[in-house]
């Protein structure tokens, strides 16, 4: 028997040769425990009420914002901004930008332009450091890059102009449950690609690489329900398995990720 505590953080994933996906509990913005190692075995997570913002270290009385951050960090960090989740919204080029120098280093990078089977096909963009771990983040069982992009903005464009045709939303609960489309990803690249103006098909690549992600999951839930620490500050059940950010229950699951900020006591 053993146990950690500190701030939670979203879980680290590592992909492995095999395609396996392999997670650690992220405590203190470090690596604390196997999370693989403890599936089939009896864990109890303890909540006892402290939050801290994950960028400031303020204590948090109330709700966190954008997975751990308090109100003040929220309004006022670059990473927070609107843009982020819009980033075809970006104002960098107004002069608006919360940090410059954040936004140089982060948003002109080159992007990527992706489809995801995480329950439909989805299309998503990420930074071109975030590959793979965004999509085992999501659940993604597999995935393809479709373009890579200058920026930010540019490849948050081409999304907007994709997601009109299908989703850039996974559905949580068919990832969960493991009902996932299996329509071949040829179908949607062709829709994908068409879907752009000739001024963004520059950027587009051939999908000459197919990611492909095993979970630890012993069991899948047949259906979802979802646990939080401010209304059950004591989960103690048998891990099943994890995909995505979240520890799964037999029908009960934990997002870590919506969690991040909590201080919580792990006994495993």
């Amino acid at each position: 028997m053993g146990i950690v505590k500190g701030l939670l953080r979203k879980m680290i994933t590592a992909h492995g040769e095999d395609n396996s996906v392999n997670y650690s509990l992220n405590l203190d913005g470090e690596s604390v425990l196997n999370m693989n190692e403890l599936v089939g075995k009896e864990i109890t997570l303890r909540f006892g009420g402290k939050k801290n913002c994950v960028n400031c270290g303020r204590n948090i009385r109330g709700k966190t914002y954008n997975d751990g951050y308090c109100y003040p960090c929220v309004t006022t960090l670059p990473q927070t901004d609107m843009c982020i989740v819009r980033p075809h919204t970006c104002h960098f080029a107004e002069g608006t930008c919360r940090d410059e120098e954040w936004g140089k280093a982060n948003c002109f990078t080159e992007h990527i332009l992706y489809l995801a089977r995480s329950s439909s096909i989805k299309v998503g963009i990420t930074r071109g450091s975030q590959v793979p771990t965004r999509w085992m983040d999501q659940g993604a069982i597999e995935a393809v890059i479709i373009g890579r992009f200058p920026d930010r903005k540019a490849v948050g464009e081409a999304e907007v102009c994709i997601s009109s045709h299908f989703s850039d939303k996974t559905n949580w609960r068919k990832m969960l449950k493991n009902e996932v489309t299996d329509i071949p990803f040829e179908e949607y690249i062709k829709t994908a690609q068409e879907s752009l103006p000739e001024d963004m098909k520059q950027y587009l690549v051939e999908p000459d690489k197919q990611f492909t992600f095993e979970y630890p999951v012993e069991a899948y839930p047949t259906k979802v329900t979802s646990l939080k620490f401010d209304k059950l500050p004591e989960i103690k059940e048998t891990l099943k398995g994890i995909k995505g950010q979240y520890l799964i229950f037999d029908n009960k699951v934990l997002n870590l990720r919506a969690h991040s900020g909590y201080n919580i006591e792990v006994e495993f």
